[in-house]
């Protein structure tokens, strides 16, 4: 299956899953994507994009909110134990999990498989396909790091959402656009969010 596989869970910073939803759809991907009942409580606090139960409702509410082709989003239950994205045969190659919570990272890096999200990032790993993971987490303990390292010793982009200030961003889209930006790079996909370092006169 083409595409990239999406989670967002529960974690602050919800912003950021969503405007990678919409610039991965944008730059003619198809995603795929997965929400946790924490990221429906997370959506309600950060933002004004509610993130409805109901496959459908959701699907709805995301399309027109991003303004977005709706045949580039499938929408997928977290126990929906019969998608694709639970199967090495089927599933997309690339994922990102944005916001990952550090529950998450335990589970994917324990290979707990106990939710579509888990299984989902297990099959990429096991496919040795890109999996990217996005904690937004401060301070991060022992417990947190080993997980990280972990993942990383299998090949896992571990990317914090720690945005940078070079480019002089003048409002809280910049920031969010500057994180977007790392994972669209660590996917291979072309976008023009920002410019990079050393090359703002070009």
């Amino acid at each position: 299956m083409s595409g990239v596989s999406v989670a967002l869970t529960g974690a602050s910073g919800l912003q950021y899953g969503l405007r990678l939803v919409q610039t991965l759809a944008e730059a003619g991907e198809t995603v795929h994507l997965l929400v946790s009942d924490a990221a429906r409580v997370v959506a309600g606090l950060e933002t004004d994009t509610p993130l409805p139960r109901r496959d459908g409702e959701l699907h709805r509410t995301l399309t027109t909110t991003l303004a977005i082709d709706p045949a580039r989003l499938h929408v997928y239950s977290d126990q929906q134990w019969t998608s694709p994205l639970a199967s090495g045969s089927a599933a997309p190659r690339r994922m990102v999990v944005c916001p990952c919570t550090t529950g998450t990272l335990a589970a994917i890096a324990g290979g707990h498989s106990d939710s579509l999200i888990e299984r989902a990032a297990d099959v990429v790993i096991k496919e040795q396909g890109r999996l990217v993971v996005v904690p937004r987490e401060t301070p991060l303990s022992a417990i947190h790091l080993e997980h990280m390292l972990s993942l990383a010793r299998l090949g896992v982009v571990v990317l914090p959402a720690n945005p940078g200030f070079y480019h002089r961003p003048q409002g809280v889209e910049e920031l969010i656009d500057f994180v977007v930006a790392r994972i669209l790079d660590h996917l291979g996909v072309v976008h023009d969010l920002g410019p990079r370092w050393g090359m703002e006169g070009d």
